[in-house]
């Protein structure tokens, strides 16, 4: 019930700030566009966001006979965790990383890169599969999965804005939020999805982190996994869309202490402090 709250007003908020956009862009009748855009988005985004992010970065279903250690580290995670397995897929990139999509457990999706299996050894991802499996248990992979696509919308329309402001558009007619207004907005709105995102994916990668240490029965191994992930990602930062960022386990951006201040992330460092000091049982 709690996380059905949370998504409640997560679309209801983002609702009002793509209207509020609107409405700034192109006055009345922008609002009403960016309305009928919102609830689209809001209907796409709970019945196809899985899909759409998958299709993002390429992502390919593997059967059993395709992969069978990783489909046997999933179907002895779910057992563990009590949920129904997902479908698995695997992405082509060296970059290492993963995440977790659908809207519940009895549709949901595990993803992982190629770049994540040549690098880790298999308890190590074991470790990776049990934080993703943890955050399909959490029931907050749907939450997620809308950020990516409200985001991505809220970038849309900052674009719109922005392409606005440079050829003269929105002017103080119709109750829009004139040139001025224009400029600001393409400013706030990208600043303002990363915040969303932020608030969103630090405290349930903790807690992501704390399930899948208890589905492996072995913290130690997340967290070497997590430093070789980090690592990895430094080498190898992955082409993914800042949108979608805070779906992975790592951040697959890679930036200076500026980027790091405002990463969708929690501190890897304390991620990793925080596995050790537990106890493997």
């Amino acid at each position: 019930m709690e996380n059905k709250i949370k998504t409640f007003l997560l679309l209801a908020g983002l609702t009002v700030f793509l209207v509020f956009m609107g409405k700034v862009i192109g006055g009345r009748s922008g609002m009403y566009i960016a309305f009928l855009l919102a609830l689209g988005m809001n209907f796409f985004s709970y019945w196809f966001s899985d899909k759409i992010v998958l299709k993002m970065y390429g992502a390919q279903e593997v059967t059993p006979a395709e992969a069978p250690e990783l489909h046997r580290m999933v179907e002895d995670l779910c057992r563990e965790a009590g949920i129904p397995k997902p479908r698995v897929y695997i992405i082509p990139d060296d970059s290492p990383n993963a995440f977790a999509t659908g809207r519940n457990p009895e549709h949901a999706a595990v993803a992982a890169t190629q770049g994540i299996m040549r690098i880790l050894t298999p308890e190590e991802l074991k470790g990776v599969l049990a934080h993703e499996i943890g955050h399909v248990r959490n029931r907050d992979i749907l939450i997620s999965t809308i950020a990516a696509t409200m985001a991505g919308a809220i970038m849309i329309l900052a674009d719109i804005a922005r392409f606005s402001a440079i050829f003269g558009g929105s002017r103080d007619n119709d109750e829009g939020g004139g040139i001025i207004g224009v400029i600001v907005m393409s400013i706030v709105a990208p600043l303002a999805a990363m915040l969303i995102q932020m608030a969103i994916s630090r405290s349930r990668e903790y807690l992501a982190d704390e399930t899948g240490a208890h589905l492996a029965h072995n913290p130690q191994s997340l967290a070497s996994a997590l430093g070789k992930l980090a690592r990895g990602v430094e080498q190898r930062p992955m082409d993914a869309s800042p949108s979608t960022a805070h779906m992975f386990i790592v951040n697959p951006l890679t930036g200076g202490s500026l980027m790091n201040l405002f990463s969708t992330h929690p501190p890897i460092e304390e991620r990793i402090a925080r596995l050790r000091a537990m106890r493997s049982y």
